[in-house]
């Protein structure tokens, strides 16, 4: 089980995406808003994808509604 750090950009038109920054924390670019959970449900997905495992394999720790978080993935 890995943790990481993520700043979320909720309503981006670049999304989705997952861009590692030179400090450690994950950008992660998602197309839904920040309205009834639906971007974190976004990041998820995306994160999901970037690392190859399952949506359920997931799981936002910290920062629920806020754009910087802390995610658990197990591999």
């Amino acid at each position: 089980m890995a943790r990481h750090r993520i700043q979320a950009k909720p309503g981006s038109k670049k999304g989705p995406m997952v861009e590692p920054g030179a400090d450690g924390v994950l950008t992660v670019y998602v197309r839904e808003r920040a309205v009834d959970g639906a971007a974190n449900e976004g990041v998820i997905a995306a994160l999901a994808e970037h690392f190859g495992v399952r949506k359920r394999d997931v799981r936002i720790v910290s920062g629920h509604t806020a754009r910087i978080k802390t995610v658990e993935v197990d591999a």
